[in-house]
């Protein structure tokens, strides 16, 4: 089994879902194997903390996924909003293809389109991604 480490460095610009005030954006990441649809293998489900009132949020939190090789490995993010009252809103997302970035145990920056925007900057997730067999 080999271990994928996934650094969340910050997010830049991202969109504010909140009529009142800004959003209080977090991170989801999960890893797959996808075989496919209803074959699909899940390696897990981890979340960062939550950012209170920040579109540019600094994380620099480390997610470890136990992963056995990047064989159609998929890391997929979602972006999403906290909200206190109600259910909390999808802010963008992404899917990133493992096996095609060839990843060692030094790590790759990655900075990943997390929603198009017209006529304003896109969002995007700064990330910093290794793996150890």
């Amino acid at each position: 089994m080999g271990i994928l480490t996934i650094h969340l460095d910050r997010a830049t610009n991202l969109k504010d879902e909140d009529h009142i005030g800004k959003s209080d954006p977090y991170f989801i990441f999960e890893c797959e194997k996808d075989n496919f649809g209803p074959f699909d293998k899940t390696y897990g489900m981890q979340k960062s903390s939550v950012k209170q009132g920040d579109l540019n949020p600094v994380y620099n939190e480390t997610f470890h996924f136990t992963v056995p090789d990047l064989d159609n490995a998929v890391l997929k993010i979602k972006v999403m909003d906290d909200d206190l009252l109600t259910k909390d809103d999808k802010m963008g997302k992404a899917r990133i293809k493992l096996e095609k970035l060839g990843l060692s145990e030094t790590p790759v920056h990655i900075e990943e389109k997390v929603y198009n925007r017209i006529f304003r900057k896109d969002g995007y997730v700064h990330l910093n991604l290794s793996y150890t067999p």
